[in-house]
Formats: C-alpha cells, structure tokens, sequence
C-alpha cells in the first residue's frame, strides 16, 4: 500500500485551534498583565466575534492556555489571564538565572567568536541614553539578548526549559525593565557580560549572567508588594 493511501485530510478545527492558541497567547504575552487595574478579564464570545469564528476553537484553546499556566477558567465567573503570584515570580527569576547561568558556561565552549559578536551588536546598539528615552525598544532589545546566549549555549534541551519558562518571564521583563533605573544598569551589565564571554572565562560569565538575572529578583522582592496584595484580595474573593 502507498503511502498516499494512508493520508487524511487535516481537520480544520485541529488547524484552527492551534492558530487561535498562537493568536491568544502573543496577545495575552504582550499585555503589561502585572500593572495595577489591569483588565485579566477574557469573553469567549467578544472573542469569537472579534475573529470571526465559532466559539468551539476558542473554547479548545483556552483549554490548552489553562493547562499552561496562561489563564484561569472560574466556573459561572468567566476566563482571566493568570497573574503569577509574587512568590512564584521570584521563583521563575531563580530557576531562569541557573538555566542562563549554565547557558552561559556553554556558550563560552561552543559559540563561535562570530556567533558571539552577534551578542554585541545587540547590545552596542543601545547606549544609556537611548535605553532611557525608549524603553519599549530597549525592554525587547533585551529580551532578545538573554535568549541568543541560551541559543549560544547550544543545548536544544536547556534552551527549550528556558523557552517555556521564558513565555511566563516576558511580562515581568517588560514591565520591570521600565522601573528605575534597570535599562540603564542593563547597558552596562550586559557589556560586562559580553567581554565575559569573549575572552572564553567560563566561571566569570556564567557568575555575571547569573548576578545579572538574581538583580532583577531583587529589585521585584523590594518592590512588588502591590503584586503580593493585588493576589491575595483575589484569592480571597474567589
């Protein structure tokens, strides 16, 4: 029997509700969800309208957005986009300091010294003024910069934990990198981190990237209480 014999057309809704999972979690991954009075609230039916589709795909991928940590479906209450709490933040801060630690460490073996001067355009790309004055740009500019050493590091297995974890870092990135003075103190931290690399030190990258990252978790230790209280009242009313 021929291969062909064995192929089956594609069902659409298999097609249409991967496409609309893809759809809400750009779009759930691009909200600022950890401001104050942010609106979490998610209609799968103004949803549905808004696509110009039925609500079964939808349906199928809130499911699939649930089971990942991306929503929260409440019985006779509706859809909300999953806020993590402070303490799990701080959790997600750790474990991605050790994986992009370890990156790092890689990276210093594997990439090639070509591969690394990519690193340093993204990083030369912004001075100190320029992070201040365009903090949107630069948050993604940095957001690119941790994910290239974890593609450096050449582990497909260490660079997909950290994908995974990173679809729940990105808002906490965005929304701490425009706090202070962060984007200033990124400029110059990854430069340090770049020289680290290129001249091959192992143990210092891997400590830089490392100290670079634990920054970040003290900064929303010291400084998101609100987030704390903003959980805990909605627990309560759940």
């Amino acid at each position: 029997m021929s291969i062909s014999a064995k192929l089956k057309p594609i069902a659409v809704n298999f097609t249409l509700k991967d496409h609309i999972y893809d759809v809400l979690r750009d779009a759930i991954m691009d909200m600022n969800i950890y401001a104050e009075g942010a609106d979490l609230r998610l209609d799968e039916r103004r949803v549905a309208e808004q696509l110009g589709i039925s609500r079964t795909p939808v349906r199928e991928a809130l499911a699939k957005l649930e089971q990942e940590g991306f929503v929260e479906i409440q019985p006779r209450k509706g859809v909300f986009v999953r806020r993590k709490s402070l303490e799990e933040v701080l959790e997600m801060i750790v474990v991605w300091a050790a994986l992009e630690s370890m990156a790092a460490r890689l990276a210093t073996e594997n990439a090639t010294d070509l591969e690394l001067s990519s690193l340093r355009k993204l990083g030369a790309k912004h001075s100190q003024h320029s992070a201040r004055a365009d903090i949107a740009e630069y948050s993604e500019a940095n957001i690119k910069f941790h994910q290239r050493i974890l593609e450096l590091s050449q582990c497909s297995m260490l660079k997909s934990l950290a994908d995974g974890l990173f679809q729940h870092m990105y808002a906490v990135r965005r929304r701490a990198m425009g706090e202070g003075d962060r984007a200033n103190r990124s400029v110059v931290d990854h430069m340090s981190i770049i020289e680290a690399l290129e001249s091959r030190d192992a143990d210092l990258a891997a400590r830089m990237v490392r100290e670079h990252t634990m920054k970040l978790h003290d900064h929303v230790r010291r400084t998101w209480i609100k987030l704390e209280s903003i959980t805990s009242t909605k627990e309560a009313s759940s």
